[in-house]
């Protein structure tokens, strides 16, 4: 392979800016501009609400954009500070930290380092199917709870005080403590931020609504004096772009931060690739799952290099980029020189912004991420995903993120495994009227064939759940109003057998026989051959009874055409032709 070869398989985004369209330019510049226009105030909350001061969510904002739009497969997505992480960045971080400010940056940049690390490491190992482990309830879950959380959270800077509780249900309880002490001037000028944030969507959809409340809210405590009345103001923002250095990696902490590195890795990988696929998808092309976990990792990276902390895809700035025609990652790069631009020419005007106004735009931005109808559908349709969400939520509020999505997804493995091990044994019915055989539980109506037993058991026949195989079969022949013959077992669905799940059919082989019941089997008879092969099972009797098809084996139960069980196009040879999925 190439040198070139290897650079672009490295940086998969590098070629398609080599050969940049001059038509897409005057796209990607108006998308860059306002990607840049939401990212601005976007980072300075996000910052705060981190803990760090505004530049450092500016510089999170340059870099790992820039290297994404070299490393990344996907066109719209934007690489930004995310609410969620910041929270868990704050949640993992300030323990740690123990007040010291300047611990809590090392900390946060060290924890970044090992975070982009984990994700590089994953991409090597192909581990971007990871992410599907995260199941959408579980992220459901945690960002209601971090949406949640980071709302309680701004009511003292939105009120003017200050407020003692850092737990979130002492939070709550707080409150109206809270109320009862606020500063007036800054409740009048959260209200105003309250209502441009509200009014600017019906105005004008193109123009940013935080953009528009920063800038009122910073030209009113310039031309008001609003910092003699008592109104908090970000204060002095440094100027210039960052410094590249190497993060200080304190060895001490590095077993405490690993582990939260592999959370934090986990959640924005997995957040950032919803994103992703949902543009893509709109956009009609693919991405690659363990490119897009190196990118992710080399743009987290590049933020601790340049002094930002943990990123991942921004689905607001994505929307914005996706809106204004944004066709390729020139998008990143020209976002990030705004932001560089601002850094070095206009900090000043940064001094004045706010901090009431910056809770407001995270009220909003916090408000956006909550989405509680959602689980009214996990009700109706699957408990099992309600009880997830539920758990992760209450999790992330009691507890914090890392724990919660610990926990949550020990849950999920646990239910995977419950539905492995306890696959349903399904009881097959001719329908009157529908060609095939269909589940009895949908169909309790339908009559059997008398004397015939027809079986599907929805899994793999192995170690962890033989025993209960042989149980649901019994129980089956058990319910059975007219004395069973024979018994017929669709192996389409039983996707692999060990030498477990031999020794269980030989069992239940001379059990049924001592029954005068015969055991006969349908489909997959290469396999099936294969696998008595490969358990070095010697007893041939079960070979001599497995049937191509559950038609034919139906056949040769009646010994002609069953009513209703003509051949259907395309289904010969596969008994999947006669049987409903459901």
């Amino acid at each position: 392979m190439t040198a070139i070869a290897h650079l672009n398989r490295l940086l998969p985004g590098l070629q398609p800016l080599a050969k940049y369209r001059a038509a897409d330019w005057p796209h990607d510049f108006k998308a860059g501009l306002s990607v840049a226009a939401v990212a601005i105030p976007v980072a300075i909350a996000y910052a705060q609400l981190a803990g760090f001061s505004p530049s450092t969510g500016l510089y999170a904002s340059i870099l790992p954009m820039v290297v994404y739009a070299l490393a990344g497969t996907s066109r719209q997505l934007i690489i930004g500070p995310d609410a969620a992480t910041c929270a868990m960045i704050a949640a993992v971080v300030a323990p740690l930290a123990a007040g010291n400010s300047g611990m809590y940056l090392s900390f946060t940049i060290a924890l970044t380092l090992l975070t982009g690390v984990f994700c590089v490491a994953a991409s090597f190992l192909r581990l971007g199917g990871l992410a599907d482990f995260l199941a959408r309830p579980i992220l459901v879950g945690l960002l209601n709870g971090v949406s949640i959380s980071i709302m309680i959270g701004q009511f003292g800077k939105v009120l003017g005080s200050k407020p003692e509780a850092t737990r979130f249900f002492r939070q709550v309880i707080e409150i109206p403590e809270l109320v009862l002490k606020a500063h007036w001037p800054t409740v009048l000028l959260s209200l105003g931020s309250v209502a441009v944030m509200l009014l600017m969507p019906r105005l004008s959809k193109r123009v940013p609504a935080s953009l528009v409340t920063m800038i009122l809210a910073g030209l009113a405590a310039y031309l008001l004096r609003l910092d003699q009345m008592g109104v908090a103001l970000i204060g002095p923002v440094a100027s210039g772009l960052p410094d590249l250095e190497w993060p200080d990696l304190p060895l001490h902490e590095v077993g405490d931060l690993a582990g939260s590195a592999a959370g934090l890795a986990l959640v924005l990988f997995t957040s950032g690739m919803l994103t992703a696929r949902s543009f893509a998808e709109r956009n009609g092309y693919d991405i690659d799952v363990d490119r897009e976990f190196a990118a992710f990792g080399m743009a987290n990276i590049a933020s601790a290099l340049s002094q930002g902390f943990a990123v991942t895809g921004a689905d607001s700035r994505t929307a914005v980029n996706d809106a204004n025609g944004g066709r390729t990652q020139m998008v990143s790069i020209i976002a990030a020189l705004a932001i560089s631009l601002l850094l070095l020419i206009g900090t000043d005007s940064l001094a004045w912004l706010p901090i009431p106004a910056l809770g407001v735009v995270l009220l909003f931005a916090s408000w956006s991420l909550l989405d509680l109808q959602v689980f009214r559908r996990y009700h109706q349709v699957e408990r099992a995903a309600l009880v997830l969400g539920a758990i992760t939520m209450l999790g992330v509020l009691a507890f914090g993120a890392i724990k919660a999505i610990m926990l949550a997804v020990t849950l999920a493995l646990l239910m995977f495994i419950r539905r492995v091990a306890r696959p349903a044994c399904e009881e097959l019915v001719n329908v009157p009227g529908r060609p095939g055989l269909y589940n009895r539980l949908f169909f309790p109506e339908a009559t059997t064939i008398d004397g015939l037993l027809l079986l599907r058991f929805c899994g793999p026949l192995v170690f962890f759940n033989a025993s209960h195989f042989r149980s649901e079969l019994q129980r089956a022949i058990a319910r059975q109003r007219a004395p069973v013959e024979r018994v017929v077992l669709d192996l389409i669905p039983m996707t692999n057998l060990d030498i477990t799940g031999i020794d269980t059919l030989e069992r239940l082989d001379a059990e049924l026989a001592a029954q005068n019941i015969t055991l006969t089997l349908a489909g997959r008879q290469i396999e099936f051959e294969r696998w008595l092969k490969a358990t070095g099972h010697p007893d041939e009797s079960l070979r001599q009874r497995v049937y191509p098809t559950m038609r034919q084996a139906i056949r040769q139960w009646h010994g002609r055409d069953e009513p209703g069980m003509a051949d259907e196009p395309g289904a010969e040879g596969d008994s999947q032709g006669l049987s409903d999925g459901n």
